[in-house]
């Protein structure tokens, strides 16, 4: 989809599609007014009969409105006005999009843009129309050998400003909503893939195709030279698969000389099985998307790319499958770490810590500002937070402030979960330094505790996306999450984000 911005008239616009906006009680926005002026009332008596109420969520299509040079107008229901907040932004620019792939309109003009949305200013309408505009327009059909021909997609979005004056901000925004769009469609793309295509090797490959087109350093580290560097608990987790492990390391170098670099850690378990603790059968097809903390590092890194970012980014995935075999980790296996750590596998489905601790360790070589992990950790954090927020660690309460900010700015929201000492009692082992789960109580917490232990020498969080990362059911499908939180927080970081 290409996008655009613009500062006019809604009737004046020569467009396949004007869309306005109607708040509830049939009240029309001021761009509605204008349309049902030079329409000499139409729209105000299409509200009269009660054909638009403008409930949430609704949408009429309307053709050849007299007094405009547009083919058709959309209205949108917009919900109560008192009401409207940034969700309901949010709603009615999904729904406006979901309303225009449905029409033969291939362009069409928004004016929603113009809305005013408490504590919200244009920069912020344009970033997030572009970015609802790319997640409702988003398919994921290319496994399917006959595709919907007949469905022509909406190929060009105008998003209109009030003021002339607010284009150069309202153009800045629109490409960073691009950036952030694109980053978290990469991201379900990755997350999405089947598991016999989107395995470690793959996963190495997209990064060196990352490398190509933004001008990224790329290294990629086989199983030898992590043996070489101690990576044992990383191992651990491969040994059970023919699919060769990688640890991918991606840079960005946007920031000036000397300047310490975000580290972005993703958990890339390509596939899940839980290996000797093998996981019940029941949806196991969904532990495709135990690599999405991988996408989504993957994903933010190509948005600060493309948003040509002032700072210096690293991306790291430890990518491998967890399969079970004769050569597969047992529970009760004792691996030394790569910071010496020793650690007792008592579970081998808790394996996502087990390949993140490792990296943690190697971030360190990077002499990092902040280190960020993102990893679809545990159940538990899905038993906590639901779907709804992604459950966040960390073991500096600014770090965390900056990064509930972020998700509060993005629409992509995160809890601060606690990370008390107390809790770091139920990891203890009889036989090893610590053990990889620490029982049924706390599950996320003590996941948390555990990736603390090898993230003391830098600012550190974790984000446990294992509820956010995909959705189960009739909308069953990765949801690029956390990439805008990860790159709201980035913006802020530059000072960029309104």
């Amino acid at each position: 989809m290409e996008f655009s911005i613009k500062s006019g008239s809604p009737e004046k616009q020569r467009s396949a599609c004007v869309v306005v906006g109607i708040f509830e009680a049939k009240k029309p926005t001021l761009p509605a007014e204008l349309l049902d002026k030079a329409a000499e009332g139409r729209i105000s008596e299409i509200l009269r009969r009660g054909d638009m109420t403008g409930k949430a969520g609704s949408t009429l299509l309307l053709h050849n409105l007299p007094g405009t040079l547009c083919d058709r107008v959309l209205l949108v229901g917009l919900g109560k006005e008192k009401e409207f907040r940034e969700k309901q932004f949010a709603d009615a620019v999904r729904a406006t999009i979901k309303a225009l792939n449905e029409t033969g309109a291939s362009e069409a003009s928004i004016f929603l843009t113009e809305l005013a949305v408490r504590k919200r200013d244009t920069a912020w309408r344009v970033r997030h129309t572009a970015i609802a505009a790319l997640e409702a327009a988003y398919r994921f059909e290319q496994f399917k050998s006959k595709q919907d021909e007949n469905r022509r997609s909406l190929r060009k979005l105008t998003l209109n400003v009030e003021r002339r004056n607010e284009l150069a901000i309202a153009e800045a925004a629109l490409q960073q909503g691009i950036a952030i769009g694109r980053g978290a469609a990469l991201a379900r793309d990755l997350g999405n893939l089947p598991p016999n295509v989107c395995h470690p090797t793959y996963l190495a490959e997209r990064a060196r195709a990352l490398a190509e087109e933004f001008g990224l350093e790329c290294e990629i580290l086989e199983r030898d030279d992590m043996a070489a560097l101690g990576m044992n608990s990383l191992l651990a987790v491969a040994r059970g698969s023919h699919q060769p492990p990688k640890l991918i390391s991606l840079r960005y170098r946007g920031g000036a000389a000397g300047s310490k670099p975000i580290v972005l850690v993703g958990k890339g378990v390509t596939f899940d099985t839980g290996g000797i603790s093998l996981k019940p059968g029941a949806d196991m097809d969904e532990m495709k998307y135990d690599m999405c903390g991988a996408a989504a590092v993957l994903g933010t890194l190509q948005a600060a790319a493309a948003m040509r970012l002032p700072l210096d980014l690293v991306a790291l995935v430890p990518a491998t499958e967890n399969m079970p075999g004769g050569n597969a980790t047992r529970p009760g296996d004792i691996v030394t770490s790569m910071s010496g750590q020793t650690i007792e596998i008592l579970n081998t489905d808790a394996e996502g810590r087990l390949i993140l601790c490792d990296a943690l360790t190697y971030a360190e070589r990077f002499e990092p500002e902040t280190v960020i992990d993102v990893a679809t950790l545990t159940g538990a954090c899905v038993v906590a937070l639901g779907g709804v927020a992604t459950g966040l660690f960390a073991n500096k309460d600014g770090l965390a402030r900056d990064l509930i900010e972020a998700g509060e700015e993005a629409r992509d929201r995160a809890w601060h979960m606690p990370l008390w000492d107390e809790y770091q009692d139920l990891l203890k082992s009889p036989f090893a330094d610590m053990a990889n789960i620490g029982g049924r109580w706390g599950g996320a917490v003590s996941a948390a505790c555990f990736l603390s232990r090898f993230a003391k020498k830098y600012d550190w969080a974790h984000l446990d996306i294992a509820g956010t990362a995909w959705k189960s059911g009739a909308d069953k499908g990765a949801t690029g999450r956390p990439v805008p939180l990860l790159a709201h927080y980035l913006l802020q970081r530059t000072g960029d984000a309104a």
